[in-house]
């Protein structure tokens, strides 16, 4: 009898601060493999900064974080690189190069961080591209010169192209019409489903958070303070997760605005 695979992304106590602000407050979360999870929260409850714990971008200031079961904080040099091989993102607002021609967008992960000639990875853009819904001809375009819709796509794209293990999607429907957001989080789903890719998705957005997750958590101050699968969101029984879940002015988030 063998033991059961570690989760995929691992977090316990993960703690960090900015001066005298608690961003992060002693996290626990975990995301098994080519799981969707989900992390929903206003503005400013430390979303981004969760993500960029894990990324190494910014350091904890205690606690662990396990990917693949191997502790990540602090990693430095060859070692940071080869797990930071295992993502992809879909940065908000795409994030994409406006000097670079869309392929090169696509590609610049391809190239830059494997090393690959250009017209492979060209041909590897070109087929990605395919794959969010864009033609060949989109690919020497400006992304200056697409919608932000299409602009959403191309990022899709590049996060997908060197078929991560784990994709980080941060507010992917942020700027776009109902429509178009929902032609992106069926996109997000169809290509996670065909990579068996682990994920986790910020969003306030909460028609995106239910159509891509199969679990959501809330992060509020600085904690987790409810967790479960995405069909018991509307039966959490928490009042902070059911006024941030139906939008309400009242309720006990307002009340420590108006404090504060």
């Amino acid at each position: 009898m063998t033991d059961a695979a570690p989760p995929k992304i691992a977090l316990s106590g993960v703690s960090k601060r900015f001066g005298p602000k608690v961003v992060l407050d002693g996290v626990n979360l975990s995301v098994d493999k080519s799981q969707s999870l989900v992390i929903i929260g206003g503005s400013g409850t430390g979303k981004s900064v969760l993500l960029k714990c894990i990324l190494g971008i910014l350091r904890p200031d205690a606690g662990e974080i396990r990917v693949d079961g191997q502790n990540v904080v602090g990693l430095r040099g060859k070692a940071r690189l080869q797990m930071l091989d295992k993502f992809g993102m879909l940065f908000q607002g795409a994030a994409l190069f406006d000097s670079l021609p869309v392929w090169r967008n696509v590609a610049f992960g391809l190239m830059q961080g494997h090393g690959m000639k250009a017209r492979e990875a060209k041909e590897i853009a070109i087929e990605n591209l395919r794959r969010v819904g864009l033609t060949p001809d989109v690919a020497e375009l400006r992304p200056s010169e697409l919608s932000g819709g299409m602009q959403k796509r191309v990022g899709l794209a590049r996060a997908i192209a060197a078929k991560p293990e784990i994709i980080f999607f941060d507010e992917p429907t942020t700027g776009l019409d109902p429509i178009m957001a929902d032609v992106i989080n069926e996109l997000i789903v169809e290509r996670v489903r065909d990579l068996g890719a682990t994920t986790i998705t910020i969003t306030h957005d909460m028609a995106s958070a239910r159509k891509i997750a199969d679990r959501i958590a809330m992060l509020y101050k600085g904690k987790i303070i409810w967790e479960g699968p995405a069909d018991q969101i509307d039966n959490s029984g928490n009042p902070y997760v059911e006024q941030f879940v139906h939008g309400r002015a009242e309720g006990p988030i307002q009340m420590d605005v108006l404090k504060g």
